[in-house]
């Protein structure tokens, strides 16, 4: 383990943690309904399904641009996705602390599939996240060949957890109150 490897381990370690609780308790709280007058932001689903589907082709540009050894290519990419992350993350919280949760309206085996999906898709978002960033760590640190061994168990959940969004949210816009 190099030493911006350990300089970070305990970071990482927080964050993982930090950041599925904050979201849950975050999700907990609907400012409208605790009296707050705030503008419900109904608008922001749209957009962080698209910063998804935006990640998950920018992971496999990344994973192309790596494979062909544009390194330089395959980092700003990857960085890119982090931004992307977070960005989907803030509109996340946003969008539930200020409207209400949307109720899949499907039946029947469709509705079994939406929520195998989506189950799957939120118990990956937190598994992910000590995966990304140890990954992004050892790759900004050099180890390279700890880096591409933990890239190969990261890039498919990632990919999958960006994905799912995109479908979890064309499955349910049906149901947005408009």
């Amino acid at each position: 383990m190099t030493e911006e490897e350990k300089k970070y381990k305990g970071i990482i370690w927080a964050l993982s943690i930090i950041i599925p609780l904050a979201v849950a308790a975050l999700f907990g709280i609907n400012l409208p309904k605790m009296g707050y007058e705030v503008k419900p932001l109904g608008f922001l689903p749209p957009i962080y399904a698209t910063i998804n589907g935006l990640t998950a082709v920018t992971l496999v540009v990344a994973v192309s641009a790596i494979k062909r050894g544009n390194i330089k290519l395959h980092e700003n990419l990857i960085k890119l996705c982090m931004v992307f992350s977070s960005l989907f993350l803030v509109m996340y919280v946003a969008y539930h602390m200020t409207s209400e949760s949307t109720k899949f309206g499907g039946e029947g085996t469709i509705r079994y599939i939406y929520y195998f999906i989506l189950v799957t898709h939120i118990v990956l978002s937190v598994v992910i996240i000590p995966f990304v960033l140890f990954t992004f760590v050892r790759g900004i640190a050099g180890a390279y060949e700890r880096h591409k061994k933990l890239a190969r168990i990261t890039y498919p959940m990632w990919l999958y957890v960006a994905v799912t969004g995109v479908i979890v949210y064309l499955m349910i816009s049906p149901y947005y109150a408009h």
